[in-house]
């Protein structure tokens, strides 16, 4: 596919130049995802890996995630990633429910979703992650409790589990104009998430993130570093990084990317933080986590008292809880 080529093309030629982005260079977990990776051939994500190892240190790579969906899976390509290293998998199943994976427009169904989470267990790949969608319209709360004991039965250490939402500019979205689709119903939402921190309790699954819940100890690494501060850099189209004082964001154009490439144009735009900016961002993903806002981190800051004037009222409304770390 020659779009493919160019765009792995541009792809080589970015990690190239971003070499000196991060501090000491260094990376010790590996994310493939957005869109469908599992399209791009192993030997084709190797020539990926291999360009990362000749410009970063890459000394020891703690997790190494790549996303899949369903129906792409087979074993060939799980032999070339287990091979590579790949040591853990992000599915998208989204449902176990064939109405509301066709309504979601997803080319697997129940049985396939199913079939490749055992799949990856026979290769050895028992790092997995399932995403899960709720608010589905047409779903009730018995369908995402049914939805919820499939997972179980999987016997995997970690789920992913994402609200619907309606975003302009999508096919979805296009439809509840017209009317020829319902928006999601959000008592519908709120009580489903409600079982679902329910199950996840009774399960011992440990809600670290407002969408991410593990057991055993099998926190996402990766994405648990975009919630810590910790530098990350993407490469490719919309592709985010952050290296501790500037973020940087690919332009998610994937003709635009290649173009800007191959003529050597200008691809993102980025800024530098500035003090007011990364406090409101750690504020905004410290609150996602179970380990939440830092007194420490704040001092650092100098925004504890702006902080804690703020909290105080939601303290009282017992929205916020203040402990003694």
């Amino acid at each position: 596919m020659q779009s493919k080529d160019a765009l792995i093309t541009a792809l080589l030629e970015e990690i190239v130049q971003r070499k000196n982005y991060l501090p000491e260079n260094f990376i010790n977990s590996i994310y493939f995802g957005g869109g469908t990776p599992s399209l791009f051939s192993g030997k084709e994500i190797h020539e990926i890996y291999r360009k990362i190892q000749e410009n970063y240190v890459v000394s020891f790579i703690a997790e190494w995630t790549i996303e899949v969906n369903p129906d792409d899976v087979t074993d060939e390509l799980l032999e070339r990633y287990v091979k590579m290293g790949v040591n853990r998998l992000s599915i998208g199943i989204q449902s176990f429910h064939d109405s509301e994976l066709q309504f979601m427009n997803r080319a697997h169904n129940a049985k396939q979703a199913k079939a490749c989470v055992q799949l990856a267990k026979k290769h050895g790949l028992h790092k997995i992650s399932v995403d899960l969608i709720y608010g589905v319209p047409g779903s009730s709360l018995p369908s995402w409790k049914e939805n919820l004991d499939q997972f179980l039965e999987l016997d995997v250490d970690h789920l992913s589990a994402y609200n619907l939402t309606l975003e302009e500019k999508t096919a979805y979205h296009h439809l509840v104009k017209q009317g020829k689709a319902a928006a999601p119903d959000q008592d519908l939402c709120a009580d489903q998430f409600s079982y679902l921190m329910e199950f996840a309790k009774q399960n011992k699954f440990e809600h670290y993130e407002i969408s991410n819940f593990a057991r055993n100890g099998m926190l996402a690494i990766h994405n648990t570093n975009y919630w810590k501060e910790k530098n990350f850099i993407g490469f490719g189209p919309g592709a985010h990084s952050f290296n501790g004082s500037s973020r940087q964001w690919n332009v998610s154009n994937n003709q635009k990317y290649i173009k800007a490439l191959n003529e050597g144009l200008e691809y993102f735009e980025s800024e530098v933080l500035d003090t007011i900016s990364s406090y409101n961002e750690y504020i905004m993903t410290s609150l996602r986590t179970q380990w939440g806002v830092q007194k420490k981190r704040l001092k650092e800051f100098a925004f504890e008292d702006h902080f804690q004037g703020i909290a105080s009222l939601y303290i009282e409304q017992k929205k916020l809880v203040e402990t003694a770390h």
